[in-house]
C-alpha cells in the first residue's frame, strides 16, 4: 500500500468500511423511498450499488485483517452499519429515531466493547 502512509494503515479499513456501509445501506434500503418503482429495477439498481460496496468492503477486510481479528472487523462493521443506518433512516427515509432505538443501539455498542476490550482485560 505504497500510496498510504504506514501510520494510517490501521485506520484505512475503518474508513473503507464506513464508505462500504453507505453503499450497502443504499443498496438494501434506498429503493424504499421509491415504492412504485418496478421490482426488477430495484433489484438491478441494488446489485449495482452493492458491487461498489464489495469493491470497498473486500479491501477493507483484507487490509484490516493485518491489524484486527476477524471478529473485531465484523464487530466494527456492525457498529458502523448501525450508525450509517441511523443517519440514513432519518435523512433519506425521513423516519424518526426513538429512545428505544437509542437503547438498542447502545446495547449493541456495549457488546462491541466486550469484543474489543474483554480479551485485553482478561490478560
Amino acid at each position: 500500500m505504497g500510496f498510504v502512509p504506514p501510520y494510517l494503515l490501521p485506520v484505512l479499513p475503518i474508513l473503507l468500511l464506513c464508505l462500504s456501509n453507505v453503499f450497502m445501506t443504499f443498496a438494501w434500503y434506498g429503493h424504499l423511498k421509491y415504492p412504485n418503482a418496478p421490482m426488477l429495477i430495484a433489484i438491478i439498481g441494488a446489485w449495482t450499488v452493492a458491487l461498489l460496496e464489495y469493491c470497498l468492503a473486500v479491501p477493507a477486510n483484507r487490509i484490516g485483517y493485518h491489524y484486527y481479528s476477524a471478529a473485531e472487523l465484523k464487530t466494527m462493521q456492525e457498529v458502523i452499519t448501525l450508525v450509517v443506518f441511523a443517519g440514513f433512516s432519518v435523512f433519506w427515509l425521513g423516519e424518526k429515531l426513538t429512545i428505544y432505538h437509542g437503547v438498542g443501539f447502545a446495547l449493541i455498542a456495549a457488546g462491541a466493547a466486550v469484543v474489543f476490550y474483554a480479551p485485553k482485560l482478561a490478560s
